[in-house]
């Protein structure tokens, strides 16, 4: 499928400045009423209103609904792994893993629109994602999992399953991002709450690690 009528008609042909600053505004736009609305809930109309733009101008960028979606999630799942790709096999095995969830608590408070269009896509049961997750995160969260696992058995960390103590970092930092409103609800006035959840997160996973 072409997903972008506008780089794929000139491939040869670096897009101008205008091209890639529209092209920025047309998924920014995207982002926020994907994360909010969903994708279903989300029209083509809507994203043009949102950016400024005719439709038709628009459908120069990305011909479909589906392709701008498909666009926001390429570049979110590169974005999202690099933390985990981070992770030193060579490093103190404490500190690499709370390096890890301190800069997964950072993107959470940084990029809330985008996790919130991740646990969207992964809800539907990842329609648009599957292919990533079988080819690009599988094998990543294999590797990982295989060097958190030696590092237990070293007597470096605590011994537990390693894919459920990712599972749990994930469950932990994201919700930050994916429960913002009912936090902010929670706690009221709070103007900390940011740092003072990064603050209990690494602690808490601090005395889980530490054999």
């Amino acid at each position: 499928m072409k997903h972008d009528t506008a780089t794929s008609d000139t491939p040869d042909r670096k897009p101008s400045r205008i091209q890639l600053e529209n092209r920025k505004r047309i998924l920014d736009a995207a982002l926020g009423l994907f994360s909010s609305q969903g994708f279903r809930g989300t029209t083509l109309d809507q994203i043009a209103d949102a950016c400024g733009m005719h439709k038709p101008n628009l459908i120069y960028y990305f011909e479909s609904k589906e392709a701008i979606h498909i666009a926001l999630l390429n570049s979110l799942m590169a974005e999202w792994l690099s933390p985990l790709e981070a992770m030193d096999p060579d490093g103190d095995p404490l500190e690499e893993m709370l390096r890890y969830i301190r800069r997964k608590m950072e993107m959470s408070r940084e990029f809330p629109r985008e996790s919130r269009l991740f646990a969207n896509e992964i809800v539907q049961g990842a329609p648009r994602m599957l292919p990533h997750l079988e080819s690009t995160l599988k094998p990543l969260f294999d590797k990982q999992c295989g060097i958190v696992n030696r590092w237990m058995h070293e007597g470096k960390l605590t011994q537990m399953h390693p894919a459920h103590l990712i599972f749990s970092i994930w469950a932990v930092t994201q919700h930050y991002a994916d429960f913002e409103a009912q936090i902010a609800v929670l706690l009221p006035g709070d103007t900390k709450r940011a740092r003072g959840a990064e603050t209990f997160v690494e602690d808490m996973f601090r005395k889980l690690l530490t054999p």
